[in-house]
Order: C-alpha cells, then sequence, then structure tokens
C-alpha cells in the first residue's frame, strides 16, 4: 500500500501509545511508540504495547507496529513497573495487570 493510503488507515483506526520504562530505579525513559487498536480498551492496549516491546524469538525492537525511540542499540524487555502512556493517561505495569497511575 502507499504510503498516504497506511497513514490515513493508522489516523483513523490505530493510536500510539508510549512504552517508558521506570522499573528497576531507572530514571524514566520513553523507549518506544507502539501501533494498537483505537477501539481496544486501555487495559488491552497496555497488554499489546507490552507484548510487542517484549523479547521472544527476536529482538522486541524488530516487532511490527514498534518505532524504537531508545538512544542505545539494544533494549530490555518491557517489565513490571514500567508504564504505557495512552493520551494523557499512564498506567503500570503491576504484577498482574495494569494500574492507572
Amino acid at each position: 500500500m502507499n504510503k498516504a493510503l497506511m497513514k490515513n488507515y493508522a489516523d483513523t483506526f490505530m493510536d500510539k501509545v508510549a512504552v517508558i520504562h521506570s522499573a528497576f530505579d531507572e530514571t524514566p525513559k520513553t523507549v518506544a511508540f507502539v501501533m494498537v487498536d483505537k477501539n481496544l480498551p486501555d487495559t488491552e492496549k497496555c497488554e499489546v504495547a507490552f507484548m510487542k516491546t517484549n523479547s521472544i524469538n527476536n529482538a522486541w525492537w524488530t516487532n511490527e507496529g514498534v518505532e524504537y525511540v531508545n538512544d542505545t542499540p539494544t533494549c530490555r524487555s518491557t517489565s513490571s513497573g514500567d508504564h504505557v502512556l495512552i493520551g494523557n493517561k499512564k498506567y503500570k505495569c503491576a504484577p498482574v495487570g495494569w494500574e492507572l497511575v
């Protein structure tokens, strides 16, 4: 598909959420933007962002729908204690589920 058509699709059906690594006493840092289905509830958007920023078989920053913005060539996977920003709402990855902060 051409770029204009893809941008129109993304603007219509997708949200871009920020993944912020802040667990393990780190200074909070945005490491990626992840495209998620606009119609999903926020907690499911968080789950998609979490899944897409975890390395299973390949480095997560090579996953489709992920824009890697960290200033290092590699990065750890998203973990409990990290955050996902959806619009102006920030969610913390809890040991089970997500907490609005």
